[in-house]
């Protein structure tokens, strides 16, 4: 669904173009949600993960507590149910990069799942499925919704801002097509004469260079709600007769992700109180100039195409408010349920993994998905939660994951 998690779009963009800006009078930003605080589960005891490193495999799974000890609630249960059960079909049929577990492991608990009577949700998660901790079991959620904004589908006065579609010169290459050893890196660029070059940059993007060599979609009315559209990758355009067009991403330029947050602050240009997503706006559309000189140090630029229903996660699946969540597949099986239990209540629930993000890496690093309008923007706009995730297996699968190791037998391999 998206090119990077959004945040709370700060945080996130702490490790996370042309044309007029808008007067920041005319801006009217969703207020950041006051959380409401919880204790977190503390983590089992266990060495902390070594830097560097890739799969939940190799950063070391235990046990969790039962699952039937855990604070998942009846009503949470059941719309992770439904996620979980759209999510089957993938789990059984994609490679998981996480080293854990194999498409067979989770028949069980699909073909259950497709019989769970009202009321049982809870008690399925239970009896189909093991809570494990990966590494030390730290989490930090961040959060990220689905963002509407001012644009027109033809350009006219008030809307100077081009949204494009993916560039027709823009080239995706499969290393891992060439070298068993790059499996799973790709990079963009395009074919200048003989050689293939890195594609054009935001700077230069956003000064023209793709006149003639992108479709644009659609047009918007501020280039820094544009941007902010660019790092959750996908949202609705609020079209001139009240309309709704959607849009999600396509692909992107190649170019590394600069988290302009970090450099603000590094730069003592946020006051304190400042750092949440809709502080970093406010201030980039009260310093326009420098603003879009700040902007343009994230070189990164996210292509789009419209879209005609849902927003759609990694998984090529509707994603959903409150109960879909982004993780990098690296260390959760795209599809596996995930129980946060955070430093504040909101984000302390069950989650389904059905989506990925650029800046989304690591063990126990999630990014809840909270829907569309104000108050999913207020709420993940100022999402930063620290605690605990235990990931939901199905059962039986650390007995076997502990065999091939006592054994020597390599642990299953995407």
């Amino acid at each position: 669904m998206r090119a990077l998690g959004a945040a709370a779009l700060a945080l996130l963009l702490s490790a996370c173009g042309g044309g007029q800006v808008e007067r920041p009078s005319q801006y009217r930003p969703a207020p950041v949600r006051k959380p409401v605080p919880a204790t977190p589960i503390a983590p089992q005891p266990t060495a902390s993960v070594p830097a560097g490193t890739a799969t939940a495999a190799s950063a070391g799974v235990i046990a969790g507590p039962p699952i039937y000890t855990l604070p998942i609630d009846e009503s949470s249960a059941a719309r992770a149910l439904v996620a979980f059960r759209a999510s089957c079909g993938s789990l059984q049929r994609r490679p998981d990069s996480s080293g854990l577990t194999r498409g067979s492991d989770w028949a069980p608990a699909c073909t259950a799942a497709a019989s769970v009577r009202s009321g049982e949700a809870r008690a399925f998660f239970a009896q189909y499925f093991e809570a494990v901790q990966v590494g030390d079991g730290k989490a930090f959620a961040t959060g990220y919704y689905e963002p509407e904004i001012r644009g027109s589908r033809d350009r006219r006065s008030g809307y100077d801002t081009p949204v494009y579609a993916r560039p027709r010169d823009l080239v995706e290459v499969d290393l891992g097509a060439f070298s068993d050893t790059l499996k799973g890196k790709r990079i963009r660029g395009h074919v200048v004469g003989q050689n293939f070059v890195p594609y054009d940059d935001r700077t230069a993007i956003e000064r023209g260079s793709l006149d003639g060599r992108a479709p644009v979609i659609a047009w918007a009315a501020d280039p820094v709600e544009l941007f902010f559209l660019q790092i959750q990758g996908s949202g609705r355009l609020r079209l001139p007769d009240g309309s709704v067009m959607r849009i999600g991403y396509d692909t992107q330029n190649g170019r590394d992700y600069t988290g302009i947050g970090a450099l603000m602050k590094a730069r003592g240009l946020l006051a304190p109180g400042q750092s949440s997503m809709q502080g970093l706006v406010r201030w980039l559309h009260d310093h326009p100039e420098e603003g879009r000189s700040i902007m343009r140090e994230n070189k990164s630029y996210v292509f789009f195409r419209e879209l005609s229903g849902p927003p759609l996660g990694a998984l090529g699946l509707p994603v959903t408010g409150g109960v879909s969540a982004a993780a990098d597949p690296h260390f959760v099986p795209l599809g596996a349920p995930v129980l946060l239990s955070m430093d504040r209540a909101d984000a302390s629930r069950l989650w389904v993994v059905q989506d990925t993000g650029g800046a989304i890496k690591g063990p126990n690093r999630i990014d809840t998905f909270w829907g569309a309008g104000a108050d999913a923007e207020a709420t993940a706009g100022g999402m930063a939660a620290r605690g605990t995730a235990f990931l939901l297996l199905p059962v039986g699968t650390l007995a076997r994951l502990s065999g091939e190791r006592a054994d020597g037998n390599a642990l299953p391999q995407p």
